[in-house]
C-alpha cells in the first residue's frame, strides 16, 4: 500500500478508529454508484459488511476495483480531515466476531444498548474485504476567522 501524503497529513491507524461513515464508490454499467458503509481497520484493508438487500457486494463481484472516500469534519473548528483510498475488494464469507468488532467500534461495548438490527446478524450477510493500494492522506483543516 502506497501512502501519499499532503503538505499537511495525520496518522491513518489513528484517523481509522474513529467511527466515522465511509463512502464506497463502485462501478455500475449505468454509471458510479456511492454506498455510506461503516467500516473496520485491520490488518491494513477496510472491512465493510454487505447485506442481502445490499447491492454493492453485487457490482464488487464483477467489477473489484473501486474507491473509498472518508472525511472527518468539524465546522465549529475548521479540521477537514480526509483519506482517499483506491484498490480491490473482494466478497468474504460473513464473519460473526468481526462484525461484533465493527459495531462495537460505532455502538459502544454493551450490545444490550445496540438497535435489535445489529444484534442479530442474518448469516447470509457477507464482507467486503478492500486492500487498498494507495491511500492519500490530507490535513485539510482550515482556520476561523474571529468575527
Amino acid at each position: 500500500m502506497e501512502i501519499i501524503k499532503g503538505k499537511r497529513s495525520f496518522d491513518l491507524d489513528e484517523f481509522l478508529k474513529k467511527p466515522l461513515f465511509a463512502h464506497l464508490s463502485t462501478f455500475s454499467p449505468e454509471g458510479p454508484r456511492q454506498s455510506p458503509v461503516w467500516f473496520l481497520w485491520e490488518n491494513k484493508c477496510l472491512w465493510i459488511i454487505g447485506t442481502p438487500e445490499d447491492t454493492f457486494p453485487l457490482r464488487i463481484d464483477k467489477h473489484p476495483y473501486c474507491a473509498i472516500g472518508i472525511v472527518d469534519f468539524d465546522s465549529t473548528t475548521g479540521k477537514v480531515l480526509h483519506a482517499g483510498f483506491r484498490g480491490k475488494a473482494t466478497v468474504k464469507q460473513f464473519n460473526f466476531d468481526l462484525a461484533k468488532r465493527l459495531f462495537t467500534k460505532y455502538l459502544g461495548s454493551n450490545e444490550n444498548n445496540w438497535d435489535s438490527r445489529f444484534k442479530n446478524q442474518d448469516p447470509q450477510n457477507v464482507f467486503i474485504r478492500f486492500e487498498p493500494e494507495t491511500v492519500v492522506v490530507r490535513d485539510q483543516s482550515y482556520s476561523l476567522n474571529d468575527e
